[in-house]
C-alpha cells in the first residue's frame, strides 16, 4: 500500500507561485512513477506533470510547460511540483498519484495511488 498526503495549495495572484507537495509513505520508491494531475469545475482531470522516481526523467503537458518543476526528493520520499507564472486557467484541485509501474503516463487510469487533493486558486 501506498499513502500519499499533498500539500501547498492556497490562493495566489496571476503571476505569481506556489510550491505543491506529496509526501509518500508505506512502501518503497525505487520503480515507481510519480504524477500530478489537475481537475478544475466542469472539467475532466487533466495531466500536468509526471517523473520517474529512480532516474528523475520528467514530463509535461504543453500547457505549464516552462512555468512548471515537477522533482522529488529521494530520502524523504516527497515529489513536489513547483508551479511559477501562475495564470487563472491553472485554478484546480490539484492531485499527485503513483504508479506501481517506473513508467509514466498521461492516461490517470495508468496510477494506482491518489493524494487527497489540494486546492490551487490563482485570481486577476
Amino acid at each position: 500500500q501506498v499513502q500519499l498526503v499533498e500539500s501547498g495549495g492556497g490562493l495566489v495572484q496571476a503571476g505569481g507561485s506556489l510550491r505543491l507537495s506529496c509526501a509518500a509513505s508505506g512502501r518503497t520508491f525505487s520503480s515507481v512513477a510519480m504524477g500530478w494531475f489537475r481537475q478544475a469545475p466542469g472539467k475532466e482531470r487533466e495531466f500536468v506533470a509526471a517523473i520517474t522516481w529512480s532516474g528523475g526523467i520528467t514530463y509535461y503537458a504543453d500547457s505549464v510547460k516552462g512555468r512548471f518543476t515537477i522533482s522529488r526528493d529521494n530520502a524523504k520520499n516527497t515529489v513536489y511540483l513547483q508551479m511559477n507564472s501562475l495564470k487563472p486557467e491553472d485554478t484546480a484541485v490539484y492531485y499527485c498519484a503513483a504508479a506501481k509501474s517506473p513508467h509514466y503516463s498521461e492516461d490517470a487510469d495508468w496510477y494506482d495511488y491518489w493524494g487527497q487533493g489540494t486546492q490551487v486558486t490563482v485570481s486577476s
